[in-house]
C-alpha cells in the first residue's frame, strides 16, 4: 500500500535517539501541529498492539482518537492506525528510520484510510478540517522540522 502524504527530513541525531522521540506518543504533542499528547492505555509504552488515547486540537475544536500500534520494528520502522472513538478508521501513520550522512534519515507516511462518510462528514465536523490531506502535507513538515530542531539544539547544548 502507497502512502496518501510521504515526506523525508535528515535529522542530525542517531537513529536511536529517534526512534525514542517518534515513538512516545504522549510526548507528541511537543513536535505536532494538532496533536497534543495522550496516554498509553495498556501501561506498556510503544510495543506492537499497544493501544494509546490520542489528544487533538483545533482551535476551540478538541477530540480524541484510538490508536492501536501495528508496526514495531525496533529502530526502523513503527507505525499505528488511528480510529474514531466509535471504532471507524481514520488513517494510519507511520515513522521509518534509516542512517544517513548526518544521522539519520526519517520518512514519515500517511495512509488516509476509512470510509466516505467520515472524510466527508464526520471528520471535518469533529476536526475543522475539510481538506485532511491538504492539511498534513503542512502537519507533516512541521512535525519532522521540529524533530530536526529538537536534535540541532540538543547538539548545540552538548
Amino acid at each position: 500500500m502507497e502512502p496518501t502524504i510521504s515526506r523525508s527530513i535528515d535529522v542530525p541525531a542517531d537513529p536511536g535517539t529517534v526512534w525514542s522521540w517518534v515513538t512516545d506518543l504522549p510526548r507528541m504533542g511537543e513536535l505536532s501541529p494538532e496533536n497534543i499528547g495522550g496516554r498509553w492505555l495498556d501501561g506498556t509504552g510503544p510495543a506492537l498492539g499497544a493501544r494509546f488515547r490520542g489528544r487533538n486540537v483545533n482551535g476551540e475544536l478538541r477530540w480524541w482518537t484510538r490508536v492501536r500500534v501495528v508496526r514495531f520494528d525496533e529502530g526502523r520502522r513503527f507505525a499505528f492506525d488511528v480510529r474514531t472513538p466509535l471504532g471507524s478508521r481514520v488513517s494510519r501513520w507511520e515513522y521509518v528510520l534509516a542512517p544517513s550522512p548526518v544521522g539519520c534519515r526519517v520518512t514519515e507516511n500517511w495512509y488516509r484510510s476509512g470510509s466516505w462518510v467520515v472524510r466527508r462528514f464526520m471528520g471535518p465536523r469533529v476536526t475543522g478540517r475539510a481538506d485532511r490531506p491538504g492539511y498534513n502535507v503542512g502537519s507533516i513538515e512541521h512535525t519532522l522540522a521540529a524533530l530536526k530542531a529538537r536534535a540541532e539544539e540538543r547538539a548545540a547544548a552538548a
